[in-house]
């Protein structure tokens, strides 16, 4: 039987209430999302389609930040990134600044197969879904409660200088191997609570907060997106991998717990390789995540 495997995050920052509060909800999200993902490979799906389809799960839950339950910037707007990468072929989409889209992460898609480009943003990706014919709509079905309450109560307390240094960030994404032997990385957010419009993270961003490259992994971060940026996160752990022959976990633990051990912003990353090894790691209190692994076995965790 060949070997198959996924890998998904919702997330990773420090606890709160919310959280605590909405504990078993979380797991249930990323429960359904990644079994979603994982018969996509049972039914001989490729790597690219298992973690489209596990980020659209996660898009469509309004407890994560991406899709539905995007966070609102300064101006209470949304702006959206996502990123695929195949890696087979090395070849990747993405876009940034979107508004409307119901799932982000399927125009990225569309980037990588239909355009010669990598990454479109603003009205061109927005014009680019409206030709495709994608499911898009208004804004109200972005936005939630709670993502309004956390704008609320940070511009009722705060000065606009403190609004940019305290900033409520979360991401989705997935990574996977199918059958072939092929690897697929996907990252999809709704950007950081109370961020300057035109802010752009980490997660539309190559080498940052999505990375898949066959001989050696696929890789999708979450966190502080400004260091996973800085520190190119995603594609260190493969080049770690490639330079040092080190196992995925053991590359993961470097570049996140070593490496950037002096980086003051949270991170955390989930990684597959092309051997069905999963690797996972995270600087913070939580990082939402859930695998099933080449064995068939199911996890889902929150805390360390």
């Amino acid at each position: 039987m060949k070997k198959i495997g996924i890998a998904i995050h919702g997330g990773a920052s420090q606890d709160s209430e919310f959280i605590r509060q909405n504990k078993a909800a979380y797991e249930d999200g990323l429960k359904t999302a990644v079994q979603i993902g994982y018969h996509v490979l049972e039914q001989g799906g490729t790597s690219i389609d298992a973690v489209e389809q596990a980020v659209k799960s996660l898009e469509d839950n309004p407890l994560f930040n991406a899709g539905r339950g995007s966070a609102l910037n300064n101006q209470g707007e949304i702006e959206m990134d996502a990123a695929v990468m195949d890696g087979k072929t090395l070849k990747a989409g993405a876009i940034a600044m979107v508004t409307l889209v119901k799932n982000p992460v399927s125009l990225a898609r569309k980037v990588l197969e239909k355009t010669n480009h990598v990454l479109l943003c603003g009205y061109g990706a927005l014009n680019l879904a409206k030709n495709s014919g994608m499911e898009l709509e208004d804004e109200p079905y972005f936005i939630t409660n709670h993502q309004v309450e956390e704008f609320k109560n940070a511009n009722a307390k705060d000065t606009e200088d403190d609004l940019l240094k305290k900033q409520i960030h979360g991401t989705v994404g997935a990574v996977a191997l199918d059958e072939y032997g092929n690897v697929a990385a996907a990252t999809s957010t709704g950007g950081t609570s109370n961020s300057l419009p035109g802010r752009i993270g980490d997660s539309c961003i190559i080498g940052a907060g999505c990375y898949a490259n066959n001989q050696t992994c696929a890789v999708s971060a979450t966190g502080d997106g400004e260091y996973i940026i800085t520190g190119a996160i995603a594609s260190t752990i493969s080049l770690y991998m490639e330079l040092t022959g080190a196992s995925l976990q053991q590359a993961c633990d470097y570049v996140l717990l070593e490496r950037n051990k002096d980086t003051p912003g949270d991170m955390g990353v989930v990684s597959i390789s092309p051997s069905g090894e999963i690797g996972m790691a995270f600087n913070c209190e939580r990082m939402h995540r859930a695998s099933i692994d080449t064995n068939g076995k199911l996890e889902v965790a929150i805390y360390k």
